[in-house]
């Protein structure tokens, strides 16, 4: 039997993009109480469903998934190749599992020809029927077209037939980075994915004392909270420092810290991490577009996410991993008071590093560095580093086939921050020179 509450979220999601909502609307409409409507309406906020803007209101929204490469359908692939569809349009939401470069005979190719796959093909007729009645779309290169049976065929199975002007190669390319790309993106970690939610988080309100906290603080034994108004829009925080020495009756907005830093769901749990850090925050509100509070994240939270995704198996390679690939260490310098000893670095400059004149690259130096930075940081002091600045000099074109040695030197450490001396050498001669400062993390 459906509850009144899944009535609601039908019908919201009936409802077309843009669409203005309210509790009272909800509760006449559909028959039910406005306490109902309010909590259907919330839901269908943390779902993606509705969005509040403020001086506007609730409206329905378009509903944003994640892109993960468990969501590149066959439409994603259009877009991607610039193509057309000739038949099976109604094939296009179904995903994709993987590709198929038809460059053999048909005996051959039914062994890898799978339900859910895309069979990348010319204008071979009698391949593209195959892959058709064996499960798999066709993506036919070259701008070929194809005959009216096999359209009937796609249409008839709901599997797409589309058509692009690209050759085989280019599409392979164009959808293999496509691959890459939300491999990469599922790995960085959103803060959506760690943050207590509203209805489990502790806070405070404008008209509440400072005995309100304290009893909030004796019940959870926590000493941070948010403090919203009436409308649940974040105003302040307010911890253990702020209430010293007050009295009960005290208004809680007269001790809270005003306009605290908060941060939203989209954002990565490394780049919060830097700024709560950066603040020395333990606990960070997350909040909506118009500043209602949805729930908090803990410092805790963040190092646990952080050292938890570092040790997940990698999927796709970033331009910073493939750097970190090709850097050696070379040898170990005399130890320092600060380390035991330290490395030195060789890597070697390939055409893929250079710029229009056949130099290494400025930028990509500059992420060499900060690799070595960072792992010169993991070696000696066991902490994970976020760089916070650099000041580089280009002293002397490094050219293309070059070996370049990197010598890192660690002049100022604490517990927070760390600061480091690097020269870049080509056959001994001094080439490029900088100073980095970074933001330590503990690392297990």
């Amino acid at each position: 039997m459906t509850t009144k509450h899944d009535q609601i979220i039908t019908y919201i999601e009936t409802l077309p993009v843009g669409e203005k909502i309210s509790v009272r609307s909800i509760a006449k409409n559909l028959n039910v109480s406005e306490g109902t409507a309010y909590r259907a309406i919330k839901d269908a906020q943390n779902n993606g469903l509705v969005s509040t803007i403020q001086r506007v209101g609730t409206i329905r929204i378009e509903r944003k998934m994640k892109e993960t490469f468990e969501t590149l359908t066959y439409g994603e692939v259009v877009k991607i190749i610039d193509g057309d569809i000739l038949g099976g349009e109604e094939g296009l939401g179904k995903d994709l599992s993987k590709f198929i470069i038809g460059a053999m005979t048909e005996k051959a190719m039914v062994r890898y020809i799978t339900p859910g796959s895309l069979m990348i093909v010319g204008n071979r007729e009698n391949a593209q029927r195959l892959a058709l009645e064996n499960g798999a779309a066709v993506l036919i290169t070259g701008g070929f077209n194809t005959n009216n049976d096999i359209i009937l065929l796609a249409n008839k199975l709901k599997l797409p037939v589309l058509t692009t002007t690209y050759d085989s190669f280019t599409v392979a390319t164009l959808i293999n980075r496509a691959i890459t790309d939300q491999l990469i993106k599922k790995e960085i970690m959103l803060v959506d994915d760690i943050y207590t939610k509203e209805d489990k988080t502790l806070y405070l309100t404008i008209d509440q004392s400072v005995l309100d906290y304290r009893k909030l603080n004796e019940q959870s034994q926590h000493t941070r909270f948010p403090v919203v108004n009436r409308k649940g829009r974040l105003i302040g925080m307010v911890t253990a420092k702020d209430i010293i020495g007050k009295q009960d009756h005290i208004n809680i907005e007269r001790v809270m810290t005003k306009n605290p830093t908060f941060a939203k769901t989209h954002m990565s749990v490394a780049s919060v991490g830097h700024l709560m850090i950066w603040d020395g925050l333990e606990v960070m509100p997350i909040v909506e577009d118009d500043l209602t509070l949805m729930g908090i994240v803990s410092r805790q939270d963040v190092m646990k996410a952080m050292q938890s995704s570092q040790r997940q198996p990698q999927m796709g390679d970033t331009l910073s991993d493939q750097i970190n690939e090709n850097i050696e260490i070379l040898t170990l310098a005399p130890s320092t008071e600060w380390a035991s000893e330290i490395p030195s670095y060789k890597f070697k400059v390939t055409p893929q590093m250079t710029d229009n004149i056949g130099s290494l690259s400025f930028g990509l130096l500059s992420e060499v560095i900060t690799t070595v930075t960072k792992n010169t940081l993991v070696i000696y002091q066991k902490k994970n580093a976020i760089v916070e600045q650099m000041n580089l000099y280009y002293l002397k074109l490094v050219q293309l086939g070059s070996e370049i040695e990197i010598r890192p030197r660690v002049f100022e450490i604490g517990r927070r921050t760390a600061k480091l001396d690097i020269e870049v050498y080509t056959d001994t001669v001094l080439v490029a020179k900088a100073t980095v400062v970074c933001q330590l993390m503990q690392r297990n």
